[in-house]
């Protein structure tokens, strides 16, 4: 069993570089699909979920190539097969994302229902019922579905609810479909944009992308091409936020400040010191009081970040309500906090009151989820003691190399086997 043991109270110095963006990165690759010529993928986050969908995608058939660090050459030419490998499809939510692109190319896709983590029930009904709208028919079996259509027709869709995985989805699947289809109540996300601004270099006719309402006229077909994978906006906002909690002066590189503007507006509002470059994020140590957030879809405060800012909440004076709108369930976490310390009141699953400043103290702890579990790694850099961290498959998941990079600006962490 893998595990991580974090050393607290350790002031960090220097740079640190954001990776790719994982929410670009597992969306490039299925995309990659509906391209009849091999695409070039370069910054490409090494992390765990990207390894799994390139299991899934090598399993259909596709030739992926590992030229360099970062760097893949996909060829979806080989593909020979539309069933997803369901023990492949479990552990990966993101699997889902190579429905659209399939069902386009190929005219059918059977899946399981996807996994990842397990936040609410993350329910897959919309990708249903965009794909019928363009076309399709489904048939259930058991935990599997089947999608079938000799060619998608363009449709109009209204998503009862914003949802960024399903815009891709349908965006990607409409590239290739006849006609033209619009979607509206679009995610407006960075990484949807980059998504279409790549499609479109390869041919595709996508327009009103980073609004709510999206317009995709269909082609025959797409070229391949080269993208690269925009930098993680999460990443970034999570390394921002530990440099605060140590109080460190901590310099955040290869970056993009203006994706990240909510969390900013936030940060400043709670009295962060923070210098902003065009690619660069430094924090100085600020004494930090406590502010409200909403988690709302871009360019709202971000869902991701929540649990990182929580934890710097229970560090700021004052107190502040943390209101999560997108994700049920996600706030339980935050009885783990207590447990190390923190003064953390539920007022019901969506919204918490955190009192702080609080001291807290080294624990044994197990990963929830992704994000959680990075928010835990945080509060054990500040926690007095030696905490250790359980279940870091799911921080892996979305966080390249993290225990180097953290080590190479002080943090005194490390991987261990038991």
């Amino acid at each position: 069993m893998e595990k991580y043991i974090i050393n607290g109270g350790k002031k960090l110095s220097g740079e640190i570089a954001v990776a790719g963006a994982k929410n670009m990165a597992l969306k490039v690759f299925p995309a990659a699909i509906l391209c009849s010529e091999p695409c070039l993928l370069k910054n490409v986050p090494e992390i765990e979920d990207v390894q799994r969908l390139i299991e899934l995608m090598t399993d259909l058939g596709a030739k992926i190539t590992h030229n360099t660090k970062g760097e893949y050459l996909v060829s979806a030419k080989g593909i020979n097969k539309t069933q997803l490998k369901p023990d492949l499809v479990k552990n990966l939510r993101a699997s889902i994302m190579l429905a659209g692109p399939i069902l386009a190319r190929f005219g059918e896709v059977t899946l399981a229902h996807p996994g990842g983590c397990m936040i609410g029930q993350r329910p897959i009904d919309l990708f249903i019922e965009g794909f019928q709208k363009m076309g399709a028919l489904m048939e259930e079996n058991g935990e599997t579905y089947t999608l079938r259509t000799k060619k998608l027709k363009g449709a109009d869709i209204i998503l009862p609810r914003v949802s960024v995985t399903v815009t891709e989805n349908l965006m990607m699947a409409a590239t290739l479909a006849e006609g033209v289809t619009t979607i509206k109540n679009a995610a407006m996300e960075p990484e949807i944009v980059a998504l279409a601004e790549f499609l479109n270099q390869q041919g595709a006719k996508i327009k009103g992308v980073g609004t709510p309402d999206i317009i995709i006229e269909g082609v025959k077909e797409l070229r391949g091409g080269e993208a690269t994978i925009i930098p993680d906006r999460i990443e970034c906002g999570t390394f921002i936020i530990m440099g605060l909690m140590t109080k460190s002066q901590l310099k955040i590189t290869d970056c993009e400040p203006r994706h990240i503007e909510n969390l900013l507006y936030s940060l400043d509002k709670a009295g962060a010191k923070l210098e902003v470059g065009k690619d660069y994020i430094i924090t100085h140590p600020s004494n930090l009081k406590g502010v409200d957030i909403v988690t709302h879809e871009y360019p709202g405060f971000p869902t991701d970040l929540q649990a990182p800012f929580t934890v710097l909440m229970t560090q700021a004076n004052g107190l502040s309500l943390i209101h999560e709108t997108i994700f049920p369930g996600r706030l339980f976490y935050t009885d783990i906090l207590n447990q190390l310390g923190a003064n953390i009141i539920m007022c019901d699953p969506h919204r918490v009151v955190v009192m702080g400043p609080t001291k807290l103290y080294a624990k044994k702890l197990t990963s929830p989820d992704l994000r959680a579990g990075m928010a835990l790694i945080l509060a054990a850099m500040v926690a007095e003691g030696t905490s250790s961290i359980e279940n870091i498959y799911q921080i892996n998941r979305g966080y390249e190399n993290i225990v180097t990079k953290l080590q190479q600006i002080g943090a005194d962490i490390k991987q261990i086997s038991e």
